[in-house]
């Protein structure tokens, strides 16, 4: 008897032994200080078999500490590969106990996030339909666990949403949606976002799955990381097609979404004015219905109160409605919206941000005389002439300055405005040919500003320009001067009181 007990002794400590060590190795995963220390120790190839183990708490342990080293970088998530601990999982995920399949959904989900090549690793050893059958399990730990790690392979590419597609794991997804947990509905939503992100026929599964009316009920929950999946997944399916956004709408997301625009999450706010943006975008007639909803004030308040990235989906917004129609035009400019615009021009320190301005602006003013000539109250001109002649900025930025001052000038017809833009220093010679171009055609029909454009110094600053013959600038310049007596177009030339002056010395 003695002799068993000693026996069962040594067998107790190696079971005690094997569960502190995998445990405190766990732990130690936790702590990205420890990461390097342990890789070096060769904690990869101890973990292994103690996935295989009798004890269910070793193996969980062992998976735990193995997602928490895979999760940390590429490498060590590219090292669990190599190591063959993949199929390991995949083969123990069917079979075991609750708490090891969310300890091995967690390694799949923190090795497939990381490269489109890890993720299709994942998929390679076989783990969609171990995961997809973890949608249907009780436990909604389980379910949420085997969700980000869908959600994690389908972000990083079409083929990869494909794949988790053809596995069937949408409609599961949405039944997900439609669970009691809040933590479950935020990462279901996630992944169906992952899924919709990449075509329309990935987001055209998502819609066929009958998501939309489900997600779209949830625009008004309390939670407000839940708000931010849920928006996010909206716009990811609105943004490829008419038919697509449409299908948003028609899920009465108006006018419940315009009250996320003012959601104290400020990622809330985010998604919501990308969700609207991605449905403004595609027909007058959408366009039309968020107008029609007061979604037109709510960007502009929405613009108005964002600060740097945030601002740019409310930015796009409002850019897609006015480049529809006159009349929707209007109404951004009706709504107060011109001033965000060229805040966001004049004041944001993110190219990209001032270039989206920029585009806005000239899709607000290229329509009317009258847009145009809103604009140019707002002191939007000053502020695209700034933004082209802006020492290190970047090509996008300046083209899209270019256009717009091309496609407001355009259709300027209000001399003083000109004037002004004309007289500006910092006008380069790219805009100086668009100024006199409608300069000389608005002269000629307003007697009075022919004599407004002399006496604000307009008409000097036109004889000034060194216009090679032959060019575009030089005859806009005789077109000008055509409509004066050649005596103030001499009086005003360069040099002319230098003539006078040798005049008058020669009398003498």
């Amino acid at each position: 008897m003695a002799t068993a007990r000693a026996v069962l002794q040594v067998f107790e400590e190696y079971q005690k032994a094997r569960i502190k060590f995998v445990q405190t190795v766990a732990e130690l995963a936790a702590k990205p200080q420890n990461i390097e220390a342990l890789e070096a120790a060769g904690l990869l190839a101890l973990l292994r078999p103690l996935l295989l183990d009798s004890v269910p708490s070793i193996q969980q342990s062992a998976a735990l500490a193995l997602g928490r080293l895979a999760n940390t970088n590429d490498d060590l998530a590219e090292a669990v590969v190599n190591n063959d601990i993949l199929p390991q999982l995949v083969y123990s995920l069917t079979d075991q106990n609750r708490f090891y399949k969310k300890a091995a959904a967690f390694v799949l989900r923190a090795v497939a996030k990381h490269s489109a090549p890890l993720a299709q690793a994942v998929v390679d050893s076989g783990a969609l339909d171990a995961l997809v059958a973890c949608l249907e399990e009780f436990d909604p730990g389980v379910k949420e666990a085997a969700a980000w790690a869908l959600g994690y392979i389908a972000r990083h590419n079409a083929e990869l949403a494909q794949a988790v597609v053809d596995a069937g794991a949408v409609p599961l997804l949405v039944l997900c949606i439609q669970e009691p947990e809040l933590s479950l509905k935020r990462v279901a939503a996630s992944s169906l976002a992952d899924v919709s992100k990449h075509s329309p026929e990935m987001a055209q599964a998502v819609v066929d799955a009958g998501a939309v009316p489900y997600v779209a009920a949830l625009i008004i929950n309390p939670d407000g990381k839940l708000k931010r999946q849920i928006c996010a997944c909206l716009a990811q399916i609105a943004k490829h097609s008419v038919d697509l956004a449409e299908v948003v709408v028609e899920a009465d997301i108006f006018p419940k979404i315009l009250t996320a625009l003012k959601d104290v999450d400020l990622v809330v706010r985010k998604h919501a004015a990308t969700a609207v943006r991605e449905v403004a975008k595609h027909s007058p007639e959408l366009a039309q219905l968020i107008v029609s909803c007061g979604g037109v004030g709510a960007l502009v308040d929405y613009t108005a109160s964002a600060e740097g990235n945030q601002r740019l989906p409310g930015i796009m917004a409002l850019g897609y409605i006015a480049a529809f129609s006159e009349t929707l035009a209007l109404g951004v400019i009706a709504s107060k919206g011109v001033p965000p615009l060229v805040a966001g021009l004049a004041a944001d320190s993110e190219d990209h941000i001032r270039a989206a301005s920029a585009w806005s602006l000239g899709q607000v003013g290229r329509h009317s005389p009258d847009h145009a000539k809103a604009l140019a109250d707002a002191g939007a001109l000053g502020a695209l002439v700034e933004g082209f002649a802006a020492a290190g900025g970047s090509e996008d930025l300046t083209t899209k300055c270019k256009r717009a001052l091309k496609q407001i000038i355009e259709r300027l017809t209000y001399l003083p405005a000109l004037d002004s833009l004309l007289l500006d220093p910092h006008i380069p010679e790219g805009v100086v040919k668009y100024v006199l171009h409608q300069v000389s055609k608005v002269l000629p029909n307003d007697p009075d500003g022919r004599t407004r454009f002399v006496t604000s110094g307009g008409f000097a600053k036109v004889q000034q320009l060194q216009a090679p013959s032959g060019s575009k600038v030089k005859d806009y310049v005789d077109a000008i001067n055509s409509l004066y007596p050649e005596e103030i177009v001499r009086y005003y030339s360069p040099g002319y009181s230098q003539q006078l002056l040798e005049k008058l010395q020669n009398m003498s």
